[in-house]
């Protein structure tokens, strides 16, 4: 027994990979700056801890088997140490991170009462950073899935929960090396049909993902061809979110907002031991521009000039039209009558922004044209979900906004049917209005 046991403890000793990671943190212990100590994830493919970039400090999850650190998740990022005394513990069932003379700089907020004392933190396999009751090992009571950075996981929701009306969105770091809140974020508007926004400064807009069509999002790149990932959005009376799982979990891949507002997909190399990017959207710098060609026209890569009028219309101001200032739109040539109007078909489209869209998910399409038919403030109408032959109907009651053509035979965009005078669907015309064959 005594062999068996000195055997056991050299190869401990000399094989590191025989180690045995802790993953939890009880209500009796911390993680110092100064200890050096880690939490691994089981599997030790994430690992949290502290790091320190411009002389601040941070508590955050990496990748542990990688030759540099990416890190997924910032706890402090608002709040850095200023120097190397800090402390993760549990307190007073609270999970805190303590700076100088034991000041609080995070802390997961937790409201529930301090007269129990079973609580524990853990590190997930896929990255989750967890707070439990040990006593009961699925009662979560704060998760660091539910609080993202600039990184989307797998399994990681990206959108709305709607029984305690949290919105998980992504905000990028302000530079490669300074995690704090940068300018862009990316997140969920959930109107008539949720879109995702890219947005910079919180206010002003410059990417739409184009709404959820059953299939993928128009303006986003899709992943469904990639056969170790199975991607998935979900609407229902408690979420409306979008995740992703990995059906090989030795594959690493995520999704970043890079501090320069790129949404990219990223999955790892481990022959060239980089992070290969697959997307990154916005994909087109003038196509992908939010309303790019203002209202009741669409932007087209392989025209020229790339913005267009929708049959029907004509250029607002047709100077500025020509001086490829596009903002102003396109305005209708005749106006409908409300009876005996008609419809051009625009295929292959991104549809426009719904915020003012009507949605019935019990109708189809046929039905669907008859409703915008007998509304006289109806411009356009569509599928709302283009899944085995198409349900849904939507239907457009204002102005027709952030528009784009995809190539002809793409599965990016869907039909969209825009209303007409019956004297404009006859003949289709430049965009300045000019007849052509």
């Amino acid at each position: 027994t005594f062999s068996f046991l000195l055997v056991f403890v050299v190869m401990i000793l000399f094989h590191p990979a025989l180690s045995i990671y802790i993953n939890t943190l009880s209500s009796t212990e911390s993680l110092k700056i100064s200890s050096n100590r880690t939490l691994v994830s089981p599997g030790s493919i994430f690992e949290l801890g502290f790091f320190r970039t411009n002389s601040r400090w941070y508590l955050g999850i990496w990748y542990k088997k990688l030759p540099y650190r990416t890190y997924v998740w910032v706890a402090n990022r608002d709040n850095p140490l200023s120097n190397s005394t800090g402390t993760l513990k549990i307190s007073g069932n609270n999970l805190v991170i303590l700076g100088h003379s034991n000041k609080s700089v995070w802390s997961a907020n937790l409201t529930r009462g301090s007269e129990r004392s079973t609580v524990v933190a853990e590190l997930l396999a896929n990255g989750n950073f967890v707070m439990r009751d040990s006593n009961k090992n699925d009662a979560i009571l704060w998760q660091s899935f539910d609080f993202p950075t600039d990184t989307l996981l797998p399994e990681m929701k990206l959108g709305y929960d709607l029984k305690t009306g949290l919105n998980r969105f992504l905000t990028s770091w302000r530079s490669s090396d300074d995690p704090s809140s940068g300018n862009f974020s990316y997140k969920l508007e959930n109107q008539r049909l949720p879109e995702f926004y890219l947005s910079s400064h919180g206010i002003f807009r410059l990417h739409r993902s184009g709404p959820w069509n059953g299939i993928g999002f128009s303006g986003i790149p899709e992943d469904e061809k990639l056969s170790y990932m199975v991607y998935n959005f979900t609407e229902n009376s408690e979420e409306v979110a979008y995740t992703f799982r990995m059906t090989n979990n030795s594959i690493y891949s995520r999704l970043t907002l890079s501090s320069k507002g790129d949404f990219q997909r990223l999955t790892w190399d481990p022959s060239l031991e980089i992070w290969n990017m697959f997307w990154s959207s916005p994909v087109d710098p003038q196509c992908d521009s939010y309303i790019m060609c203002g209202a009741y026209a669409y932007c087209d890569v392989n025209t020229s000039p790339v913005c267009n009028c929708i049959q029907g219309f004509n250029p607002r101001n047709i100077q500025r039209w020509d001086q490829r200032v596009w903002a102003g739109g396109c305005v209708r040539r005749t106006q409908l009558s409300c009876n005996g109007d008609g419809f051009t078909r625009m295929k292959n489209m991104k549809l426009p922004e719904t915020t003012m869209a009507i949605v019935d998910r019990s109708v189809g399409v046929k039905e669907c044209e008859k409703r915008c038919l007998s509304d006289c403030n109806c411009t356009a109408f569509a599928n709302a979900d283009i899944r085995n032959g198409g349900t849904g109907c939507v239907i457009w009651t204002g102005q027709l906004d952030d528009m784009r053509n995809y190539a002809i035979g793409a599965t990016d965009g869907q039909d969209l049917y825009v209303r007409l005078a019956t004297a404009d669907i006859a003949e289709k015309r430049n965009a300045n209005g000019e007849i052509i064959s």
